[in-house]
């Protein structure tokens, strides 16, 4: 059986927020810039979690070790930066989640892989500013699947790790939160897709945030 949850931890892209249609966006601008048919939105929209090396590597067709690498990646983050909350939002149900939480008086904060730069102001815009901790992906000297920034987020709400449940839809979230020492949940809802989650050995699956709110009460009201 889980614990009891003191706090839960989240993921941000394809966990609380589908940023996939901007992110998309800013590398199919790559790709029309350069005289190229844009990159379709399904083969886009499973790589989003994994940033530019995930969104280059299908449009273009590029390793973070090939040449012409970087200068894409630059442009890249660049085009993200201008254009980063045109289309993202919410996952249906987060709402209610956080709601929840908040009536249960259990902290809640984010830790991504994100840059700062961006995550910053994308937190803001999408409604995401109450978290109490938000770690970016240059906030520790090493992002996920090191178990860093996710001590850094128990550090920054008081809650031992293993009071902590950390959520996120990719395999690195769970390698992460079980470096950390967290309850690991994997979100099967999020660009992971609905199968590949059952070989991460999480502790637990969840197809919607709904559903993870139900799981999170039946555990507080025990």
């Amino acid at each position: 059986m889980p614990p009891i949850p003191r706090a839960i931890l989240f993921d941000l892209d394809g966990t609380l927020a589908d940023t996939a249609p901007d992110l998309a966006a800013a590398v199919n601008l790559l790709r029309t810039s350069r005289g190229l048919m844009p990159a379709t939105y399904e083969s886009l929209r499973p790589v989003a979690s994994s940033g530019a090396r995930g969104l280059i590597g299908v449009a273009f067709g590029l390793k973070p070790e090939d040449a012409g690498y970087e200068i894409l990646r630059t442009d890249f983050l660049n085009n993200y930066a201008a254009a980063l909350a045109v289309e993202s939002r919410l996952f249906d149900g987060v709402i209610e989640l956080i709601k929840g939480l908040n009536e249960h008086d259990l902290a809640w904060g984010i830790v991504t892989n994100k840059a700062a730069r961006f995550t910053d102001p994308l937190v803001s815009r999408i409604g995401l500013h109450e978290a109490g901790c938000v770690v970016s992906g240059d906030t520790t000297p090493q992002p996920k699947p090191h178990p860093g920034p996710l001590l850094e987020a128990a550090r920054r709400l008081g809650i031992a790790p293993q009071d902590c449940w950390y959520i996120g839809d990719d395999i690195r979230d769970i390698q992460a939160g079980q470096a950390a020492g967290m309850h690991t949940v994997a979100a099967a809802w999020g660009y992971c897709g609905a199968f590949a989650p059952r070989s991460w050995g999480a502790d637990l699956i969840v197809n919607t945030p709904l559903q993870l709110l139900e799981c999170i009460q039946n555990r507080c009201l025990a």
